[in-house]
C-alpha cells in the first residue's frame, strides 16, 4: 500500500542504526518498551530523548540523522508524542483494542521540521467504575497491556485503577474479625462489581470466588507497575464508607450507619454504609491505604464516592459539610499527600441543593478535592456550581452510557464544549478526562477529547480529516468526505442514555419495556443520511483493518435503524388486526435479524462469543467457568 503525507512529501528514512547512543534512564526505557511494542522491529529508527526542566509537560518531534527523535519530560510525554507520530505522519491508526493490528507504511516517515508542543492541563483522566462491568470485567493482561499503551499514546496520566480491590478489603475486614466466607460473600459476582465499589449493591451473584480475588490482585500490580512506568498516576480507591453489614456484630459495638437502597434490588442486596463522624470511619480507611499501599503502592490520589446515585442521609448544608469534612480528614490521616478525587455525577440529582453542594465542597481544603464534571456532553456542571466553588475539576466527555454501541458522538461541539471551558472554566479548571461506561464503537470521539488537553494547533476539521487518513493509511477524499459528512449530519450527542438497538428490547409494544430503546427517543439524526454516508464510505478505495471496522459499524447502524419501524409496523397490523401485514413484518424484522447477525460476526468488536469466552477463561474447573458466563 503505498502511503502519502497529509502535509509535506515523506522523507523516507533508508537506513536506521542498530545501537543507538540514546540515554538509559528510567523514562526513556519506558518510551522505548511502549514503542518496541507498538511498532515491532521498526522502533530501531525511533530515539527518545529526555527534555529536563521544564514546567509543563512537553514533547518534540524531529528527524536528526535518519532517526526519528522524540523527545519529554517524562515518559507519558514522550508516549503522547509517538501517538502523534504515529497518527499525523504515520498514518497509522492504534486500537486500544488489542487483536486489531497496527497496519504501519512499509519506511516510517521523516518529520519534515521540528515541532514542540506543550500540554495545557496537568490531569488527563480516562475511565469510569463502571467501564469495569461494561467492558473491562473479564480481561487478561494482555488486553490490559493494549489498552495502557493506548491510553499512554493519547497522553492520559490518571487512570482510574479498580482492578484488584476486593483482595485489598479481604484483608482489611480479617483485621476488623471477619471470616473470609463472610467477606466473600459481601462481594457481588465479577460483572457487578463496579456497582458494588459505588455502594450500590452487596451479594448479588456472590460469593465471589477466592481464585478471582487472588488472580485479580496479581492483574492489578500488572496494571498499575506498567502504568507508572508510562508516567501516569493510578487513581486508586479509597474508603467511602460501604461496610459489611455483619461488621458490628464481628467488632461486638453499635456503628453510625444507615442502608442505601438501590435500582430496586431486594433488601438483603442493599449496602450497609458507615457515617464518617463515627470512631472506625478513620480507622477503617487507615487501614484500607495501609493495605492497598503495601500490595499496589500510591500515587496518592484517591477516589472516593459516598453517594452516587443514592440518598442522602440528611438534607441540611452543615451535616453534608461535616460528612465530606469527615471523609477527607479520614485520608488526611492515613495519607498526609492525599488528593480526594470524586465523581460529579450525583450532583446531577435534584436532591443537592446548590447551598448543599457548595457546603460539601467547601469544607475539603482547596488544592486537596479534585472533582470530575461527570458528563459535560450531557449536562455540565462547572458553570451552574461556580467552578466547584473553586475546587479543582477535570471537565469529562461521557459518551458512552451502559456500553451501547449506537453511533454517536460529535467532534465539534465537544470542541466548542471544551473551548467555552478554556475560555470561562477559572484557574481551577485542571484538566480534560473520558468517563465511557463502556468502551464502545465511537474511539475516535474519545481520541479527540484527550488531544485537546495538548497546544497542538490542529483545527477541529484538520483533526476528522487525519481521523480518515489514519484509518486508511493514506490519504482518500471519499474517505475524509465521509467521516466530516457523519459529523455534520449523523453524529449527535444525547443526554444521558445511548440509543440501544429496539432488537434488545424487551418485548413490549410502544418499547415501553424498552427504557434505552432508540424509537423511543429518536436518534437525534434522520435515518436516511446515514445510508448517504454508507455509499460515500463504500467509494473509498483500498483496504485496511480500520476502514472495514468503520464499514462493518456503519452497516450494522443502516440495519439497526431499519428494526423500529418494522416493528412498528407489526404494532400496527396487530392493532387492525391484519394477519397478512403481522406475517409481512414479521418476516421483515426476522430477516433484518439475520442480516444484522451476519455483520456482527465480521468482527471481534461485536462478537458475543469472545466476550463469553473471556468469561469462562477465568475458570478451572466446567462449574467454575459456568459460574462466570451466568
Amino acid at each position: 500500500m503505498k502511503h502519502t503525507m497529509k502535509k509535506a512529501p515523506y522523507f523516507l528514512l533508508t537506513f536506521c542504526s542498530l545501537i543507538l547512543l540514546i540515554s538509559c534512564d528510567v523514562e526513556t526505557k519506558s518510551a522505548r518498551a511502549l514503542a518496541k511494542r507498538i511498532v515491532g522491529e521498526k522502533s530501531a529508527c525511533i530515539r527518545f530523548e529526555t527534555l529536563k526542566g521544564e514546567p509543563k509537560d512537553v514533547y518534540e518531534l524531529e528527524t536528526v540523522r535518519n532517526h526519528v527523535v522524540i523527545r519529554g519530560n517524562n515518559a507519558n510525554s514522550m508516549a503522547m508524542g509517538l501517538g502523534r507520530y504515529l497518527q499525523e505522519y504515520c498514518l497509522t491508526q492504534v486500537s486500544w483494542y488489542d487483536f486489531n493490528p497496527v497496519e504501519l507504511p512499509e519506511t516510517l516517515p521523516a518529520v519534515p521540521e521540528k515541532i514542540r508542543v506543550e500540554s495545557l492541563l496537568p490531569y488527563r483522566f480516562f475511565l469510569n467504575y463502571c467501564t469495569y462491568g461494561y467492558t473491562l470485567s473479564f480481561w487478561r493482561w494482555e488486553q490490559w497491556e493494549r489498552f495502557i499503551d493506548w491510553m499512554a499514546l493519547n497522553g492520559v496520566n490518571m487512570p482510574l485503577a479498580t482492578t484488584g480491590q476486593e483482595a485489598v478489603w479481604q484483608r482489611v475486614w480479617r483485621r476488623f474479625g471477619m471470616t473470609d466466607e463472610q467477606i466473600r460473600s459481601y462481594f457481588t459476582g465479577p460483572a457487578h462489581l463496579p456497582w458494588h465499589q459505588m455502594n450500590n449493591i452487596d451479594r448479588w451473584q456472590g460469593p465471589l470466588p477466592q481464585e478471582w480475588i487472588d488472580a485479580h490482585a496479581v492483574l492489578q500490580k500488572k496494571i498499575v507497575t506498567r502504568e507508572r512506568e508510562l508516567g501516569m498516576h493510578p487513581v486508586l480507591p479509597g474508603f467511602s464508607g460501604h461496610i459489611p453489614g455483619e461488621l458490628a456484630q464481628s467488632l461486638g459495638t453499635e456503628l453510625r450507619t444507615f442502608k442505601t437502597s438501590w435500582c430496586g434490588f431486594d433488601e438483603e442486596n442493599n449496602c450497609t454504609l458507615l457515617n464518617p463522624m463515627d470512631p472506625y470511619f478513620a480507622e477503617i480507611q487507615k487501614a484500607f491505604i495501609e493495605e492497598q499501599t503495601a500490595m499496589y503502592g500510591s500515587d496518592h490520589i484517591y477516589s472516593v464516592d459516598a453517594f452516587n446515585e443514592l440518598d442522602l442521609p440528611a438534607s441540611d448544608a452543615a451535616t453534608m459539610a461535616t460528612i465530606s469534612k469527615g471523609i477527607y480528614e479520614s485520608l488526611e490521616n492515613a495519607d498526609p499527600d492525599a488528593k480526594w478525587l470524586q465523581m460529579g455525577w450525583m450532583f446531577l440529582s435534584s436532591i443537592w441543593t446548590p447551598e448543599t453542594i457548595d457546603a460539601y465542597l467547601s469544607a475539603v481544603p482547596k488544592g486537596r478535592l479534585i472533582m470530575l464534571d461527570y458528563c459535560c456532553d450531557a449536562r455540565s456542571l462547572w458553570q451552574r456550581l461556580n467552578c466547584f466553588s473553586g475546587q479543582d475539576y477535570i471537565w469529562c466527555y461521557l459518551g458512552n452510557f451502559g456500553g451501547a454501541t449506537a453511533i454517536e458522538g460529535n467532534i465539534h461541539t465537544n470542541s466548542e464544549n471544551l473551548d467555552d471551558v478554556f475560555a470561562n472554566g477559572g484557574p481551577s479548571f485542571k484538566g480534560i478526562g473520558s468517563t465511557l461506561e463502556g468502551l464502545g464503537v465511537n474511539e475516535p470521539l474519545y481520541e479527540h477529547v484527550m488531544s485537546r488537553a495538548w497546544d497542538t494547533g490542529m483545527s477541529v476539521d484538520e483533526y476528522v480529516d487525519n481521523i480518515a487518513d489514519r484509518h486508511l493509511g493514506r490519504v482518500d477524499e471519499s474517505y475524509r468526505s465521509f467521516w466530516h459528512y457523519m459529523d455534520e449530519h449523523v453524529r449527535r450527542q444525547h443526554e444521558f442514555v445511548d440509543h440501544a438497538s429496539v432488537f434488545t428490547a424487551r418485548p413490549g409494544f410502544g418499547f415501553e419495556t424498552g427504557w434505552r430503546n432508540s424509537d423511543a427517543r429518536g436518534h437525534g439524526y434522520d435515518p436516511q443520511e446515514l445510508e448517504k454516508a454508507e455509499e460515500i464510505l463504500n467509494s473509498v478505495q483500498g483496504e485496511s483493518n480500520a476502514l472495514a471496522f468503520d464499514r462493518a459499524n456503519v452497516r450494522r447502524q443502516v440495519l439497526d435503524n431499519m428494526a423500529g419501524p418494522a416493528i412498528g409496523r407489526f404494532e400496527d397490523a396487530y392493532r387492525k388486526s391484519d394477519h397478512e401485514g403481522m406475517v409481512a413484518a414479521r418476516d421483515n424484522s426476522l430477516s433484518l435479524m439475520d442480516s444484522l447477525t451476519v455483520v456482527l460476526r465480521s468482527r471481534p468488536e461485536f462478537s458475543m462469543d469472545r466476550w463469553v469466552g473471556d468469561a469462562r477463561s477465568w475458570g478451572v474447573t466446567e462449574e467454575q467457568k459456568d459460574y462466570y458466563e451466568t
